[in-house]
């Protein structure tokens, strides 16, 4: 999903950025909402759950803050700086409320309910407070919140709560699509927030992931990304027929949705990932050889603290053995510095690890302390700020150097590149991605957006491939 940049995670790439759209027919709403969503593309997936929710209840939404009648944040509780940037864009909805006392502003996701009453509390302009399976009740809540009663529900629950909702994408670009097949995690990573803000792992069935997928090609889609805290984890029973779809199996039912639909997923578990998905990858086409691995640390001692359930030598023979089946397969990491009680020792074990994997992709933070997590209850935040930083700034260096290497040994091959849009920097180039998840820069022709076309490069950036397409 993204040309984020190497010096960040997943979830922080695209902090800030509004994730609106206007919708036709504007005047069959009674109202209209703007939402902005922070954090991973679990986040942005529910937001779009949330625009089909109120549409059915005539609130559309509207990418002009000053037109809303309703204003909803849809935050990311991972790191603190995250909850920062937040509590920062509300103090800026401040004005807008007092100019108009009867806007409604909504908290929604991980930091709702994470932060619940402090929210109501702290930032009196909040009204009101949703949780990430509480999404339903919105339209109430938003009808509760105009008496001038604040409207909380933070519940979360044990059964998959949005696979009958069909999603309004929003900002779409009309070819990549998020389809959530899972919620929640089982995990309990002593760093993670997400088991307490999204709650036990629960799976989507496989019938309306497969439906859902086969609606998004008809309307012109040409690649999804199948999402989930932990996708290797994702487990359905079709009572039907009794059978249990893995998530190989559902890997395989939605690559045979068509051949025109390529296929990404993230996040993959080291622990989980089996051969039988890598053979499932290997197998069709359509499935992008991309896999997002997280290592959080290259010391045995940091993983065993982290509660990652494998050593540095296992990740190594996980990794190894994705190569040995896929041998072109990109991989990208997550790396922590500075977690708790980190030695220099363990620091250099993760350079060590970066210069054994040398990673296509990474994204890289400091440790931030999540109140309520194991960490946070059992050890010390002993690590120093810029001891932190410091270390932070020695991944990024490391995996700078290797990125570049990577896009490098691309130089001189031919990618199938499914095209995106328009290059921001340049009106007269097309971007798209490799099965890699490279971005690829070319100039137009006579090609269009949505189209595949094989591209062969002729040079490169640190975060970019630059080619010309073939015929």
């Amino acid at each position: 999903m993204n040309n984020w940049m190497i010096d960040k995670t997943h979830d922080e790439a695209r902090q800030g950025e509004a994730f609106t759209s206007e919708l036709l027919n504007k005047d069959q709403f009674n109202k209209h909402f703007y939402i902005e969503s922070y954090g991973c593309a679990m986040n942005f997936a529910d937001s779009e759950v949330v625009a089909s929710i109120l549409q059915q209840e005539k609130i559309g939404s509207t990418p002009d803050l000053n037109k809303a009648d309703i204003i909803l944040i849809n935050t990311c509780s991972i790191r603190e700086k995250a909850e920062e940037k937040i509590r920062k864009r509300l103090t800026e909805f401040r004005q807008l409320k007092k100019q108009n006392p009867g806007l409604i502003i909504g908290i929604l996701g991980c930091m709702a309910e994470r932060l619940k009453g402090d929210l109501l509390e702290e930032e009196k302009l909040v009204d009101i407070v949703v949780g990430p399976d509480a999404y339903r009740s919105l339209p109430q809540l938003i009808e509760e919140a105009e008496t001038g009663q604040k409207a909380v529900n933070v519940l979360l629950s044990r059964e998959e709560t949005y696979a009958d909702i069909s999603p309004i994408r929003l900002n779409s670009n009309g070819i990549n699509a998020f389809v959530s097949i899972m919620r929640g995690c089982n995990n309990m990573c002593s760093f993670c927030v997400v088991p307490f803000t999204r709650g036990r792992e629960r799976s989507r069935s496989a019938v309306s992931i497969v439906a859902e997928c086969e609606a998004l090609l008809n309307e012109g889609y040409r690649e999804v990304t199948l999402l989930g805290q932990n996708v290797d984890s994702y487990h359905w029973i079709d009572d039907t027929i009794g059978n249990t779809v893995s998530f190989a199996k559902l890997l395989e039912k939605v690559a045979l949705v068509s051949p025109l639909l390529r296929v990404r997923f993230s996040t993959s578990h080291p622990k989980d990932i089996t051969d039988e998905v890598l053979f499932t990858m290997k197998k069709y086409e359509n499935i992008c050889n991309y896999i997002h691995l997280p290592v959080q640390s290259g010391s045995t001692r940091m993983l065993e603290i982290m509660n990652r359930t494998y050593s540095r030598e296992w990740y190594i023979d996980k990794f190894n053995r994705i190569k040995e089946i896929i041998p072109d397969c990109g991989i990208s990491t997550d790396l922590i510095a500075g977690f708790c009680s980190e030695t220099e020792d363990d620091h250099t074990a993760s350079l060590s690890l970066m210069e054994y994997c040398k990673y296509d992709l990474a994204y890289m933070y400091y440790y931030s302390e999540r109140p309520g997590t194991l960490a946070a209850r059992k050890y010390e935040d002993d690590i120093p700020l810029e001891t932190k930083k410091r270390r932070l700034q020695e991944l990024v260096a490391l995996h700078r150097i290797h990125s570049l290497e990577s896009m490098q040994k691309d130089v001189g091959k031919t990618f199938k590149v499914l095209i995106e849009g328009t290059s921001k920097k340049n009106e007269d180039e097309f971007y798209g991605r490799n099965d890699q998840n490279k971005v690829v820069v070319f100039p137009k022709m006579n090609f269009n957006k949505g189209e595949y076309v094989m591209v062969k490069i002729h040079s490169c950036t640190a975060g970019t491939l630059l080619g010309k397409a073939i015929d």
